[in-house]
């Protein structure tokens, strides 16, 4: 029997195998450029939430995973609210997302650091090809709803963006989104 379901305009999952997190300002020490910005604001504001739906074990061969992550609005020193990032660790699996509600940025670095981003906007579908780094920011006001769809065996390695980071960062310039390199900020 079947009691996971997924509301299709917000892409809420309810019922079994659903698995919650939840990223806030605290929990996201490092990750923006401006530290001195995010450690003085509240450590519980939510930045981001994550629900999945994993109907294998994680690991298993040939298996997918689908899940929706909710990035609220808002800003840290200029630079809007974003997800970690992540390689897989399968680094050749690739990924779909796609725009649920809201605006914003699917951010995207190659291993030679090559960093670009897609706008998203309700609708539009993205392809994340293998051995590309991957991450969502809201560039709007209203949270951003985004699905996705990975394969169960890919991983995630937090670990290389952790410590490398990305190679540009997308930030609010006179009012728009901007992929400004690193160093240059």
């Amino acid at each position: 029997m079947i009691d996971t379901k997924v509301n299709i305009a917000t892409g809420k999952l309810t019922g079994g195998g659903v698995v919650n997190s939840r990223r806030t300002i605290g929990d996201l020490k490092n990750v923006f450029l401006h530290e001195a910005v995010r450690a003085a604001m509240d450590p519980g504001t939510v930045v981001y939430e994550v629900q999945s739906h994993e109907a294998v074990p994680q690991g298993t061969p040939g298996g997918l995973f689908f899940g929706t992550s909710n990035v609220m609005p808002g800003q840290v020193g200029g630079e809007y609210f974003m997800t970690k990032g992540h390689y897989h660790a399968r680094r050749e699996c690739a990924e779909y997302y796609w725009c649920i509600e809201g605006t914003g940025a699917l951010i995207l670095m190659d291993e030679k650091g090559k960093c670009w981003y897609e706008p998203m906007a309700p609708g539009t579908l993205h392809y994340i090809p293998g051995y590309v780094a991957h991450r969502l920011a809201n560039t709007g006001n209203t949270p951003l709803r985004v699905g996705a769809c990975w394969p169960s065996d890919a991983g995630h390695d937090y670990a290389s963006i952790s410590e490398s980071g990305f190679t540009a960062r997308l930030m609010n310039v006179e009012g728009k989104p901007t992929l400004v390199p690193c160093g240059k900020e």
